[in-house]
């Protein structure tokens, strides 16, 4: 079963890919669009590429940080491969759904409590939504003149963008937050997938649900007592998209365009992000360059569009997914190997 779920991800992912090129290059001039590249600044790449690794590496501090705030014994460059591990599977998943269970396998090698691991990856998944929450409903409320005039053409992506983390958010900090509650829901689903299936081992994994959720709600009770923890880790956050977001200027003053201030490309890059993270589309593969090419049509010219696109896609994404990969096949090499061999 594990095996035909991965397949079919794999071609999932190679469909949509396929497409998405279909869609940038058809009726396009290749050849004008390589001399474009020929001309840009190849330095500003590579800091974008640098900047990548930056942002991967910001989240593997905030679990680094978290883990150590409950007390669990991390290593901090295990917890770098957590987070390659965990963006290569987000990258390549449908809404993102294999990064935690993926991050979880490894955090079991290392023999952390994974209860605790799994709520401390809720929180950080958590925070990671916030930030775009926080970008869309200042964007929406305030309505910078700026902003608004390139969001114009996409205007019902943002709103569903921004109603969907909303909700997100929202339904993961009920279960953070009121473990009782959380607890109720488990023991439902599991009674009622017992009936429906006749799973015979019901009470033995009710068992283990409730051993579970004690650790749990020992944990959500330190973070209520310790607010500052989430607040270190939001701003933490909040940094690391920062990060992310900012490629896209940088990209944009390579191929010598000016004009438009750093704030709002990155703004607007932060949109497409509110926009696409919940979509069950891997990495928002096909939407997001869909809205990029509508978003910076004006910003960057009709004829540089497409390659700042290009360009500013894939080193965000592409780039990411190959370092990523490879830090995964590191993680698969390194991490319980030598707890195993004892």
């Amino acid at each position: 079963m594990k095996n035909k779920k991965t397949w079919f991800n794999i071609l999932f992912l190679l469909l949509v890919f396929g497409l998405t090129i279909y869609y940038v290059f058809h009726g396009e001039d290749l050849q004008a669009i390589g001399s474009y590249l020929e001309t840009a600044d190849v330095s500003y790449w590579m800091a974008g590429v640098v900047l990548v690794v930056f942002f991967i590496l910001g989240e593997s501090v905030v679990i680094y940080y978290m883990l150590k705030s409950v007390g669990e014994p991390v290593i901090l460059t295990h917890c770098f491969l957590y987070s390659f591990v965990g963006f290569f599977f987000s990258a390549i998943t449908p809404s993102a759904t294999g990064g935690q269970p993926a991050q979880l396998y490894f955090m079991k090698k290392d023999h952390l409590s994974m209860s605790i691991s799994t709520l401390i990856l809720m929180i950080v998944t958590i925070t990671y939504k916030a930030v775009l929450v926080v970008i869309g409903l200042v964007v929406m409320i305030f309505k910078p003149a700026g902003v608004m005039h390139y969001l114009s053409p996409v205007m019902g992506w943002c709103y569903l963008g921004v109603a969907l983390n909303v909700f997100c958010v929202t339904f993961m900090l009920i279960l953070v937050f009121h473990p009782t509650l959380a607890e109720n829901i488990l023991v439902t689903l599991i009674r009622l997938f017992s009936k429906v299936f006749r799973y015979k081992k019901e009470e033995k994994l009710l068992k283990r649900v409730k051993a579970s959720m004690e650790k749990y709600r020992s944990v959500a009770d330190y973070l209520k007592k310790n607010v500052i923890v989430i607040v270190n880790v939001l701003l933490i956050t909040f940094v690391q998209r920062g990060i992310w977001f900012f490629i896209t200027y940088l990209i944009y003053l390579s191929f010598s365009l000016s004009g438009v201030s750093p704030l709002t490309i990155t703004t607007l890059q932060g949109m497409i992000s509110v926009c696409v993270d919940m979509l069950p589309l891997p990495g928002g593969m096909g939407i997001s360059e869909n809205l990029f090419l509508q978003m910076f049509r004006e910003i960057c010219g009709k004829e540089l569009v497409l390659p700042v696109m290009i360009v500013s896609r894939g080193i965000s994404y592409y780039a990411q997914l190959i370092i990523s990969a490879i830090m995964t096949g590191v993680a698969y090499l390194t991490i319980g190997r030598s707890k195993e061999g004892t």
